[in-house]
C-alpha cells in the first residue's frame, strides 16, 4: 500500500474525484446525490468513492437508509502543509529573481546614462 500523502495524490488526480470532494465542501451527502452532475454509472461512482474512502478523504456513514459521504480534511491539511513547503521555496526564488531583475535594471539605466553624457559630449 502507498505512504498517504502518495495515495492521496493519486486520488486527487481524477477531475471527477476532485468534482465530488469540492461539492463534499458544502456539506454531507447521498451517493445518488453525489453522482447527479456525472454522466457515468453508479458503480463508477461507487469506484471513485472508494478511492477517495481508502486514501482518507472522505468516509462513509450509515443512517437507516441514508449513506452519507463526508469530506475528511486531515488528509487535506496533510497536502497542504506539504505543499507549504514547496511554495516557500518559490516565493524565496521569486524574490531573489526580483533582487536579479532590479539589478540588470539598474545596470540598464546607468548604461544608458552613461551613453547620453558621452553623446551630449561629444555634441558640444
Amino acid at each position: 500500500m502507498p505512504d498517504p500523502l502518495s495515495a492521496t495524490f493519486s486520488a486527487l488526480a481524477d477531475p471527477t474525484r476532485r468534482a465530488i470532494l469540492a461539492r463534499l465542501t458544502t456539506g454531507e451527502a447521498s451517493v445518488t446525490e453525489l453522482a447527479e452532475p456525472f454522466a457515468m454509472s453508479m458503480p463508477a461512482i461507487s469506484k471513485h468513492l472508494k478511492v477517495l474512502e481508502r486514501a482518507g478523504l472522505i468516509t462513509r456513514g450509515r443512517e437507516a437508509q441514508w449513506r452519507p459521504c463526508r469530506i475528511e480534511p486531515t488528509r487535506l491539511k496533510d497536502i497542504a502543509e506539504w505543499v507549504e513547503h514547496y511554495r516557500r521555496l518559490w516565493e524565496q526564488s521569486f524574490d531573489r529573481l526580483d533582487d536579479y531583475l532590479r539589478e540588470l535594471k539598474s545596470r540598464s539605466a546607468k548604461k544608458d546614462l552613461k551613453k547620453k553624457e558621452k553623446k551630449h559630449a561629444r555634441q558640444k
